[in-house]
């Protein structure tokens, strides 16, 4: 078992239901510390159920996570295969997002390893799954964070820009953005327009209103620009607020908490049964196993109608 790439809260549910569920199955579980990178210097431990105690509600990942250039190339690949061999891996768990399901793949396909993947990310972007381990936990302490800044926003008479993690997917912007009640939301997927955003701003305060929040996710624009095209255009007083990698730590969610639980448990099953190169999704509220490189080949496309509800209602 492996976590690989960002970390997400509820991994350490994920790592905790994997070698339980394993062990009561009568199998013996190791754990790859360091991502890949562990993999190829075979950075690994074997685990029991005492070494999984205490951590279910634990953010991060025990096994830690790093990104791996070396493994990217034919030379690293071998060395991690050398060191699975060595310590007879029969079956692998990659518990992580899409960029950890192509090695997984690789391992699966070229290597024949047989290998099942776990969706753990907070971007909540990989294909096959309604939601991703840590997604639920992300939109809970973005919430937060916005409803205090609601009030400095509020006390001030001012607008904030506040800008949450999704590089090149605005799942979490969208959902963070409708439940705190943001007056706009700027994703990647939907191309906004400035004079139209800054004149429902307008709109706003004369209606009465006396502050506003602008939810952006980090891929779609640079908040520090847009704060500054806002302020230009409206003369109201911005700032921005950057979440950053807040979003990605703390306590997971029940739901999170969860998911991983019955993702770790799947995982560990279809191995048993002989299933590879698959991930466990949800759909639905049912566990369906996906292709792997369908996880990372299909695009998942985005709620729109979350988004134009969004729109009614910051009116």
């Amino acid at each position: 078992m492996v976590t690989s790439g960002g970390d997400a809260p509820g991994m350490n549910a994920a790592i905790r239901a994997v070698v339980r569920t394993a062990i009561y199955r009568g199998l013996q579980v190791w754990g790859i510390e360091r991502g890949f990178q562990g993999m190829i210097e075979g950075d690994m431990r074997e685990m029991n159920l005492a070494s999984v105690g205490g951590i279910i509600n634990r953010g991060g990942t025990i096994l830690r996570t790093i990104r791996s250039e070396e493994f990217k190339t034919q030379e690293g690949q071998t060395k991690a295969v050398e060191k699975l061999k060595k310590y007879d891996i029969e079956g692998l768990i990659v518990i992580g997002g899409d960029g950890s399901f192509r090695g997984a793949h690789i391992l699966d396909t070229i290597w024949d390893i047989p290998t099942i993947g776990i969706p753990a990310t907070i971007d909540n972007d990989v294909w096959g799954t309604d939601e991703t381990i840590g997604f639920d936990s992300a939109i809970n302490t973005a919430l937060e964070a916005i409803n205090k800044i609601r009030d400095t926003a509020f006390s001030h008479e001012r607008i904030f820009v506040i800008e949450v993690m999704g590089r090149e997917r605005g799942f979490l912007a969208l959902r963070v953005g409708l439940v705190g009640g943001a007056e706009a939301i700027i994703i990647p997927e939907v191309k906004y327009d400035i004079q139209k955003l800054c004149r429902r701003i307008k709109e706003g305060y004369r209606r009465g209103k006396t502050s506003c929040i602008i939810v952006v996710a980090e891929g779609a624009e640079r908040a520090i620009y847009l704060a500054s095209e806002i302020e230009n255009r409206t003369k109201f007083e911005t700032r921005v607020s950057i979440l950053g990698y807040i979003q990605r730590g703390g306590i997971p969610t029940a739901r999170s908490v969860l998911l991983a639980s019955r993702f770790g448990a799947a995982a560990v099953d279809l191995l048993i049964k002989g299933e590879r190169g698959k991930m466990i999704g949800l759909q639905g509220e049912t566990l369906t196993p996906v292709s792997l490189e369908k996880t990372w080949g299909e695009y998942k496309p985005i709620d729109l109608d979350l988004y134009h509800l969004a729109e009614i209602l910051s009116l």
